[in-house]
């Protein structure tokens, strides 16, 4: 196998972003994973607006259900905000990994199955060793391989973890059912948020977000509402869990190997906001390779994740205080401050 001019450690929905943005630059890419077949995910599976452009963008366009907006919801109030210029989509995730591989593969991305044990620099090469012995080399190298990026621990990267006390866990199933909304319901339960996305004609992603232990089905028996849209109704798939959510890295990159979407640094679901920025950070990766400029990438990064970092860190904060129980009415007082701060999340 001839050298790459890079090569992507993960194949999920980033990794082949970072894939298709750097054959579309015109390199040579590997693409290292050591799943198979559409890799599924906990998450809430609702694309903002920004992040169904970028997909645009790059020739990747998944189905799903339109999206025209999100909701908060709880006993007392609700509050919505229809996006203001095009809609977003619900997609499972599985969907948008197969939409976006196929895509990747069409544009000449190679891809080699592997489990990365080793990353080293010597001038300008990067060297991964793999579990079964093998090596490979080339100039550059993006880590997009997840929450718990192993590369990101190999790099020397990773920073003291959250207190348990602290941490927030999601879990997600899907529910045979016509969606009843072309909204992003955020439901609020004293403990946990329950996002409801419809990802099809038939079928609805319940997301629960929480600390643990989180137990699905006694978070939506506390949400009577959404329990009894969900009441007999059957389930699609196994359950599926994350966490703990907010992962921290002491910088985006180590020598010639940068860090991408949750690798790279991640807050909380509680936006849905993980699409749409690691998207933004695939293009200025490849942007900074196709430079030879970490910097120009570590700006980059930390311009693209602001809003993100700043607004979901404010409501995280807020859901875990005394003040859990007013934020769906104060959003609902204010409606034109929640519309904006959706609208700057989604763009």
């Amino acid at each position: 196998m001839t050298a790459p001019d890079l090569i992507v450690v993960g194949a999920g929905p980033v990794g082949l972003a970072c894939a298709i943005e750097a054959r579309l630059d015109g390199m040579d890419v590997l693409v290292v994973e050591p799943r198979s077949g559409p890799i599924d995910k906990a998450c809430g599976e609702g694309l903002m607006p920004g992040a169904l452009a970028a997909l645009h963008r790059i020739g990747v366009d998944p189905a799903g259900r339109p999206l025209a907006g999100i909701a908060y919801i709880d006993r007392d109030a609700r509050v919505e905000h229809r996006f203001a210029e095009r809609p977003g989509r619900g997609v499972r995730r599985t969907v948008l990994h197969a939409a976006l591989a196929e895509r990747a593969e069409s544009l000449g991305a190679r891809r080699a199955e592997g489990r990365v044990t080793g990353v080293s620099h010597s001038g300008d090469r990067v060297r991964l060793e793999l579990a079964d012995g093998g090596s490979l080399e080339a100039p550059w190298a993006i880590a997009a391989d997840g929450l718990h990026s192993p590369m990101r621990r190999l790099l020397g990267l990773e920073r003291r973890p959250q207190a348990e006390a602290r941490r927030r866990f999601g879990v997600r199933r899907h529910y045979a059912v016509e969606p009843w909304s072309d909204l992003v319901e955020v439901h609020w339960s004293p403990v946990a948020e329950a996002y409801v996305t419809p990802v099809d004609e038939r079928t609805v992603g319940v997301a629960v977000l929480g600390r643990r232990p989180l137990d699905q089905e006694a978070v939506l028996a506390s949400l009577p509402g959404l329990a009894s849209r969900l009441t007999g109704v059957g389930t699609i798939g196994s359950l599926r869990g994350a966490g703990p959510l907010l992962q921290r890295a002491r910088s985006r990159s180590s020598g010639r190997t940068l860090l991408a979407g949750d690798a790279s640094g991640y807050v909380d679901a509680l936006t849905g906001e993980g699409m749409r920025v690691g998207f933004a950070q695939a293009r200025a990766a490849v942007a900074a390779v196709r430079a030879g400029d970490t910097e120009q990438y570590e700006r980059a990064w930390r311009a693209t994740t602001r809003d993100f970092r700043m607004l979901t860190s404010a409501l995280v904060i807020a859901a875990r205080s005394r003040f859990r129980p007013r934020i769906v009415p104060t959003a609902a007082a204010r409606p034109e401050l929640f519309g904006s701060i959706v609208e700057r999340l989604s763009r």
